[in-house]
């Protein structure tokens, strides 16, 4: 069964690869769409430069720092929120401007207040919060009515009904946040990385290469991002993998 994913995963792969080649070839044109063997050379010499690996490494901890504040005071507020409705009307009006204010409208706010190097890292944490806490909202609206009788019945305090009740509710809907808010909150650093420019970073390097119509070299960024991005997703699979072997192996006496 798992050969015959990966067999229509390699094909889809493929199958996206034609088509760029096809498209590339229509426009005979490197400056305009250059094909993926072209941009696959421009990638290889890239990545063995100092400027790449200090871009990666710069925008990759500002995804991290981004995802490693939001999610759990996302979590945090997404759990008050769904226990007491005071909380949830409190937190509405916020979530709402968030949702309704385009991206490219906080970063350019934000960059006026923090400046360069704190404002990809700011609006992942605004974009990601409402998510995780969206999330983890529809988690507690999803435990069922008993559960929670049996809490006013047997009057479990509030730690341990968050231990034993909520918390393992709610882990399937923050996990699942978390895995959409990791591809967001690549997307949302380097797009303001390419707007507000800090150094060492991969959508400054996006945004030289288009200054300097160098489309190959702004295809090997692309391409750098999407494979960190998935790489990062990777990580945290296998992180819930482990945690998950971990959780479950017999505790031995």
């Amino acid at each position: 069964m798992k050969a015959a994913g990966f067999f229509w995963a390699l094909l889809g792969v493929l199958a996206l690869l034609l088509l760029w080649q096809a498209a590339a070839l229509a426009f005979a044109s490197p400056l305009i769409l250059p094909g993926p063997l072209l941009v696959g050379g421009e990638f290889l010499s890239l990545v063995k430069t100092r400027r790449f690996i200090e871009a990666l490494a710069y925008s990759f901890c500002r995804v991290m720092l981004g995802i490693a504040t939001a999610a759990p005071l996302g979590i945090l507020a997404g759990v008050a929120a769904g226990l007491d409705r005071r909380a949830a009307l409190f937190l509405k009006p916020l979530f709402t401007v968030i949702s309704a204010t385009p991206v490219m409208s906080v970063i350019l706010i934000v960059f006026l207040i923090l400046g360069q190097g704190r404002t990809p890292v700011f609006v992942a944490f605004l974009m990601i919060f409402p998510v995780m806490a969206a999330n983890t909202v529809a988690g507690i609206k999803s435990l069922d009515s008993s559960y929670r009788e049996l809490v006013l019945v047997f009057k479990i305090t509030g730690p341990d009904a968050l231990r034993y009740l909520y918390l393992p509710g709610i882990a399937p809907f923050a996990l699942a946040g978390l895995r959409n808010s990791l591809s967001l909150c690549w997307k949302v650093v380097v797009a303001a990385e390419v707007l507000v420019q800090p150094l060492r970073s991969l959508g400054a390097g996006m945004q030289l290469a288009k200054a300097h119509l160098e489309t190959p070299e702004l295809f090997a960024w692309t391409a750098a991002t999407v494979l960190a991005a998935a790489f990062s997703q990777l990580l945290l699979s296998l992180g819930v993998c482990c945690a998950s072997r971990v959780k479950r192996r017999p505790v031995l006496k």
